[in-house]
């Protein structure tokens, strides 16, 4: 595959990202051992393009992710609900992790400024903040531009 179409559908991935904010979070089930387990999550993107989450400590998701950091984010283009297969597609793979004490107010600032409705949330103390660190991704643009990028796409 050529280099020049490979960074094409990386920038296209990064943009669906960036104009998105909701996506699936699936974490591996404690209660079911080895089994899916989804979420509708709403995220922002750390100063990396990573995507930053806020969990609460309560949530199956969070008990999931302690147990067991690897992840998925499926994140979907919402302007294509009437079609949705038509529309681009991102399944990122990789493992979430507590953003450390240092990274907190930029991740809050972050979220904040995409969801400024959490600054609620954030009144509770059980919320944190996680971060999705992106080793792998599925990108399907359309029909037949479908691409593996590695974690170095979303870097750029």
């Amino acid at each position: 595959m050529p280099a020049d179409s490979t960074e094409k559908a990386a920038a296209a991935a990064r943009a669906l990202l960036a104009v998105e904010s909701v996506g699936l979070l699936s974490t591996i089930s404690v209660r079911r051992a080895g089994t899916p387990y989804g979420s509708v999550t709403p995220y922002a993107l750390s100063a990396g393009g990573a995507p930053l989450l806020l969990l609460s400590g309560l949530a199956a998701h969070t008990h999931n992710l302690r147990a067991d950091p690897r992840a998925g984010l499926f994140v979907g283009d919402h302007s294509a609900a009437a079609d949705p297969q038509a529309g681009a597609r991102l399944s990122l793979m990789g493992r979430a992790v507590p953003v450390p004490d240092d990274a907190a107010p930029d991740a809050r600032a972050r979220y904040l400024a995409r969801w400024p409705r959490a600054a609620d949330t954030l009144a509770l103390a059980d919320f944190s903040f996680w971060r999705f660190e992106i080793e792998e991704a599925r990108f399907i643009a359309g029909f037949g531009e479908i691409r593996w990028l590695t974690a170095d796409a979303f870097n750029g």
